[in-house]
Parts: structure tokens; sequence; C-alpha cells
């Protein structure tokens, strides 16, 4: 996953285009660099599931 991917996947979750996006961990770095740079960040909650996936949904409060 690149930074263009990663930028396209969160603004579609923040727009509530999508309800959820699945990665695996070998995309989580790339994906977090991204992810971590934006203002509505704490809006973002990543779920970690079996084998290394991470499930990310769109807050309507950010998180503390």
């Amino acid at each position: 996953m690149n930074a263009e991917e990663a930028k396209e996947v969160l603004d579609k979750l923040a727009n509530r285009e999508m309800e959820e996006f699945r990665i695996t961990k070998e995309e989580f770095l790339a994906f977090r660099e991204v992810l971590v740079k934006r203002d509505d960040f704490k809006h973002f909650r990543g779920n970690a599931q079996h084998n290394g996936v991470i499930i990310y949904t769109y807050l309507e409060e950010a998180r503390s």
C-alpha cells in the first residue's frame, strides 16, 4: 500500500463511504505513517485481530 492509497482509504472512512477497512501487518507501517499525520487522527480506531490483521473504523467523537 502506498501513501496515496492509504489517504484515499482514510478519506472514505471519514466520509462514511466505507464502514471499516482491514489491513495486514505488512501494510500497517505505510498505512500508519499517513494516518498519524491527519488532523482527525484521534477519530480512527484500529482493532487488532488474529494474524496481524487490523480493522480500522471512524468514530464520531475523537478518542481520548
